[in-house]
């Protein structure tokens, strides 16, 4: 997965992985980016990625600009890969799907985490 890309299969077989709904208007989703980028930073001796999704759905240069302002050091989707597993629309940001390595739907933490 790119810093801004498409959430293609091989980029979650094979590994944990958590997907961060997360949008700039919610103060919970900016206190938990820094644990975010944390486990993605040791993500490899962990076993598990994240990749963030912006609720908003901004893209092009001012996605690229809004990761910078805050702070995300992981992979932010361009597209919402929420359709894979049947889920709706998020109510409550953050929300964080857990998905095992044969790439289904563990669980879903809704709230800060």
């Amino acid at each position: 997965v790119d810093d801004v890309g498409d959430f293609e299969e091989k980029a979650w077989r094979g590994r944990w992985t958590l997907v961060n709904y997360w949008a700039e208007w919610c103060g919970p989703c900016r206190d938990e980016i820094p644990e975010l980028n944390e486990i993605q930073k040791m993500g490899s001796k962990l076993g598990v990625q994240v990749v963030g999704v912006n609720y908003d759905g901004v893209t092009g240069d001012a996605l690229t600009s809004l990761i910078k302002t805050m702070g995300i050091n992981f992979p932010v989707l361009l597209e919402d890969p929420r359709a894979r597993w049947e889920l709706a629309v998020p109510s409550i940001l953050p929300t964080t799907l857990l998905i095992n390595p044969n790439g289904e739907l563990v669980t879903i933490l809704i709230g800060p985490q």
